[in-house]
């Protein structure tokens, strides 16, 4: 970065600052870290010289209140230690699927995209909607939203899979209990040094109305975009943008982020496990179920880690559920 020709080549500047940040955003954290801990070590000897009194027991108290800090620090940490894959560091497009269950699963993917926007806010994330289908009563078909900011993708990846809810349906007028599912797909927003060929000529383009939120204007033109891959029968879709040019871009995007995971799922295995951690979208492939009725409870079912409050979960309390699956999918990797 400081040799005299490093701007002559713009977006590969772009790129190394964009590696730098991330660089930085691992190892400032520690060396931050261990200074405080170096500050209070040193702060501790100088109390127990200290005659006991007010001021000694003043200053324990705080040397305990930073303690406390500083072994939550060292646990957000640890945890983002494992995230080591190759996109782990980066921004993640995470797409919401209802499956089985009509308008009762519809809701349920509505507040899933709900939950996620939820814990984004409180994580610092920014969150920025390429699509979304409403449902034909309520809730909706199906979101796609890309997440910006420093290890959107380790930290999301966890929740890639099917989701279960068991709840008394307000759709319902004999108040009967009803269950629900909804898919989550995590991918990762590639870089641009990744190249993946897509042929012009085995790409279908269909243009039509925007059905969602932006104005008269993405309402009253044709500046939505759905493309299909049709060798692999993938289709995306974008109606954010109001320029017909800039969606069909994004959806672009989320193309090439596709056909990038069907490949490096092919390199692992075949290709029925390009969904393999997810499954169909139906009764016994769940990751997680959400209870609401007859008592309230989310458990995840590849790690057993459980919640009593179900509501603050659905509120976006889903760090624990991450920490647990992180802790036990990607410890044994690194304990090797």
């Amino acid at each position: 970065m400081s040799s005299g020709d490093f701007w002559n080549d713009k977006e590969a500047a772009r790129t190394v600052i964009e590696r730098v940040t991330l660089l930085k955003s691992k190892v400032n954290p520690w060396l931050a870290l261990n200074g405080q801990v170096s500050d209070l070590q040193v702060l501790m000897e100088l109390v127990e010289a200290e005659a006991e009194g007010p001021e000694r027991d003043a200053t324990l108290k705080e040397i305990g209140e930073q303690l406390e800090q500083a072994e939550s620090d060292y646990e957000t940490l640890e945890l983002r230690s494992l995230l080591s894959g190759p996109h782990d560091g980066g921004n993640a497009i995470v797409t919401i699927h209802a499956g089985a269950g009509g308008t009762e699963s519809c809701d349920w993917a509505d507040m899933l995209l709900r939950m996620y926007r939820r814990w984004l806010e409180r994580s610092g994330y920014e969150e920025e909607l390429i699509d979304i289908q409403p449902g034909d009563e309520a809730g909706i078909k199906n979101a796609t939203f890309l997440v910006k900011g420093a290890y959107a993708y380790g930290y999301l990846y966890p929740e890639r899979g099917v989701h279960r809810l068991v709840r008394i349906s307000p759709f319902d007028s004999q108040s009967r209990r009803h269950t629900s599912f909804a898919s989550v797909d995590v991918l990762p927003e590639l870089s641009d040094d990744i190249e993946i060929e897509v042929r012009e000529e085995d790409l279908r383009i269909d243009t039509y109305r925007s059905s969602g939120a932006g104005g008269q204007h993405v309402n009253t033109t044709d500046s939505a975009v759905r493309i299909t891959h049709l060798p692999t029968g993938i289709v995306v879709s974008c109606q954010n943008e109001r320029s017909q040019h800039k969606n069909r871009a994004t959806a672009m995007k989320v193309l090439k982020a596709r056909l990038y995971e069907r490949e490096q799922e092919e390199r692992r295995a075949s290709m029925e496990k390009l969904y393999g951690d997810r499954g169909e979208i139906a009764w016994g492939n769940q990751i997680r179920s959400y209870v609401l009725q007859p008592y309230t409870m989310v458990k995840d079912h590849r790690t057993n880690h459980e919640v009593g409050n179900a509501q603050s979960v659905l509120d976006g309390s889903i760090d624990s559920f991450i920490q647990a699956y992180l802790n036990w999918h990607e410890r044994p990797k690194h304990d090797s």
